[in-house]
């Protein structure tokens, strides 16, 4: 609940060395009447650039293996979403991949997806109480908890925080979340004295930071799982944003990149959404050509800081 402009050939190169087991193989785009094979890709909104970014990645990759691919957004309505897929699978396409708005309500739509004998990827966020043959996600826990390190580390064990959480219902909140907690407990000087969800949105995460820090306005650190809730906060925290208080995001997006330039932004987990879209497109055809995919494929993220942002902007 799961959303750069690029990234170092060297941060590439891993990640494609990481999935090489996965994403190599046949890679047919035709099926066996030789036709195109045509993919849907149900996308939670392009209202964020990470979404824009993972879409930019399987329209790239789609046109490599000569495949057609389908996007629809959702706008972040699940109702809206669940009637995509449905005309999807009433399309007979050959695989859908979707990047869920709500993990839990994607379950039925993707049911009926099943149902048709049409296979599903699962991309950045899984699907709940229905069949995937994958879920391609950056290493959402993993993230989580490099972020509670590095936030902790920068406050040398002890301080106050403010922990902003992303749209409930998604496994990427639920796992960023998870890691991040699990993280802190190694370091009991750090106190979470705030938590609050702003679903992903920067806006959300102005109001909502500037309502906890009403009650909470000597705080030493934030931790956004999003950048775009960690830009807000940034804006709720004034001057204070970097030096005083230190921001931790989450995805390395352009303006994200940006913000850890200026010092605003003191750190981002940078995963790779390109790459996200280009592998879930790469999956969904091994699929249909018959391959066997795994059920887990996790693309890795890094921690960005001001000594090392120069090599993902």
């Amino acid at each position: 609940m799961n959303k750069r402009q690029s990234t170092t050939a060297a941060v590439a190169a891993a990640a494609t060395l990481a999935l090489t087991a996965t994403a190599c193989g046949s890679d047919s785009s035709s099926d066996e009447g030789g036709e195109t094979v045509k993919l849907g890709l149900a996308i939670s909104t392009l209202n964020n650039p990470f979404f824009v970014q993972m879409k930019k990645g399987a329209e790239a990759e789609a046109k490599t293996q000569n495949a057609e691919l389908s996007v629809q957004d959702a706008q972040d309505d699940a109702s809206q979403q669940a009637n995509q897929v449905q005309n999807f699978t009433s399309q007979n396409v050959k695989s859908i991949i979707i990047n869920p708005v709500d993990s839990d309500a994607a379950g039925a739509s993707v049911k009926g997806a099943n149902n048709a004998d049409i296979p599903v990827i699962a991309a950045d966020r899984g699907v709940n109480k229905a069949d995937t043959e994958a879920t391609v996600a950056s290493d959402n826990v993993d993230g989580g908890r490099q972020a509670a390190k590095e936030l902790a580390t920068m406050l040398d064990g002890k301080g106050e925080i403010l922990f902003l959480r992303g749209q409930a219902g998604t496994s990427a909140s639920r796992e960023r979340g998870q890691g991040f907690t699990e993280g802190l407990k190694k370091f009991p000087g750090v106190k979470v004295v705030a938590k609050q969800t702003a679903d992903f949105d920067r806006t959300k995460g102005l109001d909502v930071t500037t309502n906890m820090l009403q009650a909470h306005p000597n705080v030493d650190g934030v931790f956004a799982e999003n950048d775009e809730m960690a830009l807000g906060a940034i804006k709720a925290l004034g001057d204070k944003a970097g030096d005083d208080v230190k921001v931790i995001g989450f995805d390395g997006t352009p303006e994200g990149l940006k913000a850890v330039k200026n010092g605003s932004l003191t750190m981002t987990i940078a995963q790779q959404p390109e790459e996200l879209g280009k592998m879930a497109v790469r999956n969904a055809l091994r699929v249909v050509d018959g391959t066997k995919v795994d059920k887990q494929i996790k693309v890795p993220v890094k921690v960005v800081t001001s000594k090392n942002v120069d090599q993902y902007s």
